[in-house]
């Protein structure tokens, strides 16, 4: 899956999904991956280091199929199949490279999970797939749009500020949050040239 991979990245809250076509269903099938972990929902929100601003959300889903709800997102891989913002086949290591690939000299990221119900969980994921690509500079009015109408986030408001969605999504009961610092160059060739490196040797 990941012999040929071609990696997509701008800065920011960008019109990502401007990039290329939405993906077949035959090949966004073909793509799904069950991760053998809790139904969760995992909040990224990325940081300017320079000025403490908000500069994306998004939301990875672990239901029936692991996927991220990247509204207006700015890393894309070849090999992970995208429709309508919503990124699929989101394995352990595509997980990884995800999160770090956000965080660099420039910016950091600060991860937030928690555990919900596998409905909710299927909720989430039918919204994020109903929800369409969003507008540049909406993705924390997207995510926050999918996020309040789950059972028991009623309490986030909707907002296009990524820190404001933070907040609220830190005020769960449950949450664990964690920070990513890197300080990898900002254009992040250094970093794809790895990570691209590490999948060519794969078997």
């Amino acid at each position: 899956m990941f012999s040929v991979l071609t990696v997509v990245i701008l800065a920011g809250c960008g019109a990502g999904n401007d990039m290329r076509p939405d993906a077949s269903a035959e090949v966004i099938s073909s793509a799904s991956y069950r991760h053998d972990g809790p139904a969760a929902l995992t909040l990224y929100t990325m940081i300017s280091n320079r000025s403490g601003a908000g500069a994306h959300s998004s939301v990875m889903i672990n239901g029936s199929q692991r996927v991220i709800f990247d509204p207006a997102g700015t890393v894309r891989l070849s090999a992970v199949p995208e429709r309508g913002d919503v990124l699929y086949g989101i394995t352990p290591q595509v997980a990884d490279f995800y999160a770090r690939a956000h965080a660099r000299e420039t910016y950091h990221v600060v991860i937030q999970e928690i555990d919900v119900s596998p409905e909710v969980a299927e909720q989430a994921l039918r919204l994020a797939i109903a929800s369409g690509p969003a507008a540049s500079g909406f993705c924390g009015a997207s995510t926050s749009a999918v996020l309040r109408q789950l059972p028991g986030f009623e309490s986030i408001g909707r907002t296009f500020f990524p820190k404001r969605l933070m907040a609220d999504f830190g005020k769960l009961p449950g949450v664990r949050t964690t920070k990513l610092f890197e300080n990898d160059e900002d254009d992040k060739s250094v970093a794809i040239a790895q990570f691209e490196s590490s999948l060519a040797t794969q078997p």
